[in-house]
């Protein structure tokens, strides 16, 4: 059934779970979000054998891998991330337990020998805490997980709760489409794959003969069916077993049969499927039959169906009835009532609910009281047999529940009053007042939170905003989770992750997938996909949390401006951010001790490089340009164009070194699908620099500096530079180690720039390549610069055309809170199984949770 193999002598000890048996083990079914493997030799859940070319698919919550067409057979039993709706599941974490794919040398927790293999699906991780057993010990570990050596980072699942229904696993977890391949029919059984048609091919070499087999109505119409070779004279029997194996359906043959696929069902008998054979042989399936064929199940005049409680932490998890012709859906209620022990309650109140565990989304109906009940089954069959085999009964408790989606529109005009934006979308998205509130408004970043009470009009808005503008901008639509921070762990201090893919080539998208392996998907933010602001939002209330950001400098200051605009309304103003450093300069990052730049370091580690680093404070900075047009005489003549703010983390060029940037920028603009590593991005630096080497400026003559209220007289430069961190242009060290009495040693959080020049390109290839440094000029709090002619300027490597005018540089409010990694070794980890564990992410899986 699902090629799983083993030693006749290790029989005994077997644990691991048929890939047909899985859906009867889910506590509480969830769907998995199909997205493409990565490059790693990885095997498949459901039919054992190694993953191979463009069909490998993997969960991009779960460590879950399979081939696209062993995706439809896949179990939903992915992590459960959040509580749904108002929902309570059970009160105690428990181990998530997947099987396989895991780092060679994982070690067993409880017999701590090596557990992991390379060459087939052994050994067992729980997806939350990491820890690893062989399957036939991990049944001996404590149920209750304890979220492993990150547990206070994690966002707890028990603390998150959004109402899902109506919205696709990547609409709850931000991912963005485009991210995903064409995964669109691929809950849709195969029609010929790969192995199909290599299946096609051995059987003409063989003697074998390749079947169509569908399974249901809804396949024929989409033909898609599964290809069954036998032998050209075979059983019956034996040919719906093959049939059964193909579709991972463990029931017996002698309910089943094939029809003819086009055929009236008066004309299915053995006779027709034999039409070659006599009446002493006709259990032989002969040769020239037809190629296309129906699976159907035979009529049945009752059926034992399993019914689960709702209330997982309460009694038993079903009852067992055995439903006939007469048998409704009031009856099943009644009856499971009193097998549950709970036959005193009124069975009006509870309801009947058919859950489809498709491997893409976990679908809900609930049935009306005098509904037939085998009528149900074999209408369900009848459609598809996979889906029947997939589909599970619930009896649950008839309340109200209070229905409640929020969604974060961005996109819209700024600077807008509640009122204002409640017309915008009135006019665009004609939302329903009695319905949807305005919950919150970030008017410096155009954007809204809608609180609605229905689950149709929230799917409206959500899509319908997708493809609407307003004043030539696209909307944005997420739909964002509570989290309960009464729930929250005692003493925890949650991760809030922010991964901008586009940096550091694929490594971002890898980081992505690993994060959410690691973390709860909940926390983790794609920046391209609504920015900075749905991460904020969604951790609002959180008393205690930090932020880790994935991507450039640019990146960096993206997140901390944002920060700066609301941080009025967060519970937690002041959170400490650690970088993972994806851009190419990555000098904050330097100075922080995160690196030069990310090479495929284990997460895993890097978390626990982030748990334990330290805080420390750092300056920033508000540029104010305020441009004006100024007279031949050098007298000012009004405004050119109105002032302009910005703020400025690392360091604000005028000259040379701006116009490098712009010059790199502009052939970025050009070209952007070759900037996709820092080796490319700095050659491009250097060859924009030897452009520039005939050049000449003076740049002293065309600016005047004021520091602290004090005229500076400037050398003869072609770049001014200010710093607020000792590190510039990937790491080169401008002001230089030299002690100098004039001025202190640079610190990020002493309240100071450095202002240092540069004469040319080629002082400032000798400043990286550590031959010279920069001229010192002089060390502030308050700069003052007045440009009288149009000059390049960059802050933090954006670099325009500044106007002339006045430049004030001054401090901006508050020091920001950022992690710098500590000097000393981490602390040793408990199991040494579990750093292995999460190193080598993806895995793919047992129905056993």
């Amino acid at each position: 059934m699902c090629n799983f193999m083993s030693h006749e002598k290790c029989l005994k000890h077997v644990r691991t779970v048929c890939s047909c048996m899985t859906p009867t083990l889910v506590r509480v079914p969830v769907a998995h979000c199909f997205g493409p493997a990565g490059q790693k030799r990885r095997f498949c859940c459901v039919c054992r054998k190694h993953l191979e070319g463009s069909s490998a698919l993997r969960c991009e919550v779960c460590e879950l891998h399979v081939h696209s067409d062993c995706a439809p057979f896949s179990c939903s039993d992915c992590r459960l991330c959040h509580q749904d709706g108002t929902q309570d599941y059970d009160t105690k974490h428990h181990h998530h337990w997947r099987e396989g794919n895991m780092a060679s040398g994982a070690r067993c927790e409880v017999c701590r020998r090596t557990c992991g293999s390379s060459d087939a699906l052994s050994g067992m991780r729980c997806e939350w805490c990491g820890l690893t057993a062989h399957a036939s010990c991990y049944i001996t570990v404590r149920p209750e997980c304890s979220m492993g050596r990150l547990h206070n980072m994690i966002l707890h699942p028990g603390c998150v709760r959004i109402c899902s229904r109506n919205f696709s696993k990547m609409h709850l977890f931000r991912i963005c489409e485009d991210s995903q391949c064409e995964l669109d029919n691929l809950d849709d059984v195969d029609s010929l794959t790969p192995v199909a048609a290599k299946d096609n091919q051995a059987s003409q070499d063989t003697g074998k003969q390749t079947l169509k087999v569908f399974d249901g109505d809804d396949a024929v119409k989409r033909n898609q069916f599964r290809s069954v070779s036998i032998p050209r004279i075979i059983k019956n029997e034996e040919v719906v077993e093959a049939a059964l194996r193909a579709f991972y359906l463990p029931d017996e043959p002698q309910d089943y049969e094939l029809q003819v696929q086009g055929q009236p069902p008066a004309l299915l008998t053995d006779d027709i499927i034999n039409r070659n054979g006599t009446p002493d042989d006709k259990s032989v399936f002969k040769d020239n039959a037809p190629d296309a064929w129906l699976l159907r199940a035979k009529p049945r005049d009752s059926e034992v169906l399993k019914i689960y409680a709702d209330w997982l932490k309460h009694g038993a998890a079903y009852g067992s009835i055995t439903v006939g012709k007469e048998s409704t859906v009031d009856w099943s209620i009644k009856e499971v009532l009193r097998q549950l022990d709970k036959q005193d309650e009124n069975t009006e109140n509870f309801n009947l609910v058919e859950v489809y565990m498709n491997s893409k989304q976990v679908q809900r109906q609930v049935l009306t009281g005098q509904e037939l009940l085998l009528d149900k089954l074999q209408e369900i069959r009848k459609v598809s047999l996979r889906q029947m085999n997939q589909t599970r009964f619930y009896i649950v408790e008839n309340r109200n529940r209070v229905v409640q989606v929020n969604l974060l529109l961005g996109g819209l005009p700024v600077q807008l009053s509640k009122a204002e934006y409640a017309g915008l979308l009135k006019t665009h998205l004609e939302i329903k007042d009695h319905l949807v509130t305005i919950t919150q408004v970030y008017s410096t970043q155009g954007a809204v939170v809608l609180q609605i009470s229905c689950f149709s009009e929230a799917e409206r808005i959500f899509m319908l905003a997708k493809d609407s503008s307003v004043d030539g901008k696209q909307l944005t639509s997420l739909v964002i989770p509570q989290i309960t921070t009464s729930k929250l762990p005692r003493g925890g201090c949650p991760l809030l992750v922010y991964v901008n893919p586009k940096s550091g080539g694929l490594k971002g998208r890898e980081l992505l997938y690993n994060f959410r392996k690691i973390l709860n998907p909940h926390q983790v933010f794609e920046l391209t996909n609504g920015g900075p602001l749905a991460g904020l939002h969604t951790f609002s209330e959180v008393p205690h949390f930090r932020i880790l950001v994935c991507g450039g400098d640019g990146t960096v200051g993206w997140v901390l401006g944002v920060l700066e605009a609301i941080r009025h309304k967060l519970a937690c103003p002041e959170p400490a951010i650690g970088i993972i450093p994806l851009g190419t300069g990555n000098d904050l990052a330097r100075v922080l001790r995160w690196g030069t730049g990310y090479s495929g370091e284990d997460p895993y580690s890097v978390l626990l490089s982030l748990d334990e680093a330290e805080e420390v404070e750092m300056d920033r900075w508000t540029i104010l340009l305020d441009a004006q047009e100024m007279t031949e005489d050098g007298k000012e003549n009004g405004f050119l164009e109105p002032p302009k703010i910005v703020h400025m983390n690392n360091y604000f060029g005028l000259g040379i070194d701006a116009e490098l940037s712009l010059d790199f920028h502009q052939a970025r603009e050009e070209e952007p699908g070759k900037f996709n590593s820092r080796f490319h991005n700095k050659g491009v630096y250097v060859k924009v620099g030897l452009q520039k080497l005939s050049h000449t400026r003076s740049l002293h003559k065309d600016i005047k500096l004021q520091v602290d209220k004090q005229d500076v007289e400037l050398p003869s430069i072609e770049g001014l530079i200010f710093l607020n961190i000792p590190s510039w242009g990937s790491g080169a060290d401008l002001w230089g180690s030299d002690s100098d009495s004039r001025y202190g040693k640079p610190r990020i959080d002493d309240n100071m720039l450095e202002v240092v020049g540069v004469t040319g390109v080629v002082h400032m290839g000798q400043v990286q390549g550590g031959l010279r440094s920069g001229i010192r000029i002089a060390q502030g709090t308050y700069i003052r610069i007045t440009v009288t002619k149009p000059i390049p300027v960059q802050v933090d490597g954006e670099p325009w055309i500044q106007s002339p005018g006045q430049i004030i540089i001054s401090a901006a409010g508050p020091k920001v809170r950022m992690l710098r990694k500590c000097k000393s070794k981490q602390k040793k980890q408990p199991s040494g199984a579990q750093k292995e564990g999460r190193s080598e992410s993806p895995a793919p899986g047992e129905g056993a949770h």
